[in-house]
């Protein structure tokens, strides 16, 4: 007997959220070993301002039930990625104005490195 697509288990995204908090933590530390602190603060701030945001997504996916309102589903998916849009752009805007990167490499690497993992996400949610 098959199942149905809608009675799958749903992807266990804590593990793609341990490995952007991973490499978060591992290029903080790089920058930290290559230029200090102010360049470890740099880091760590483009991490945050992918990973918040992602984070938040997958709360907000997460209060749903077990898939078989695909309408809710639908609706809630919109309003999780517009809220995680909106939450990336106010992040940028906080950073740019409160705390301005001292090393503008260290800052987007990171924050591509973080957004990047979601390129592993096939792998990281199994299982």
């Amino acid at each position: 007997m098959t199942s149905h697509p809608a009675m799958r288990r749903r992807p266990n995204y804590r593990r793609l959220l341990q490995a952007q908090g991973g490499v978060v933590v591992a290029i903080t530390l790089l920058g930290l070993v290559a230029g200090g602190q102010e360049v470890a603060l740099s880091a760590v701030t483009g991490g945050l301002v992918c990973f918040l945001p992602n984070l938040y997504f997958v709360w907000r996916l997460g209060v749903l039930g077990d898939g078989r309102q695909t309408r809710r589903f639908v609706s809630s998916f919109y309003r999780a990625e517009a809220g995680k849009l909106g939450l990336t752009v106010a992040l940028f805007a906080l950073v740019f104005a409160s705390v301005p990167p001292s090393n503008l490499a260290f800052f987007f690497g990171a924050y591509v490195a973080v957004h990047f993992m979601h390129w592993l996400a096939p792998w990281l949610l199994r299982g």
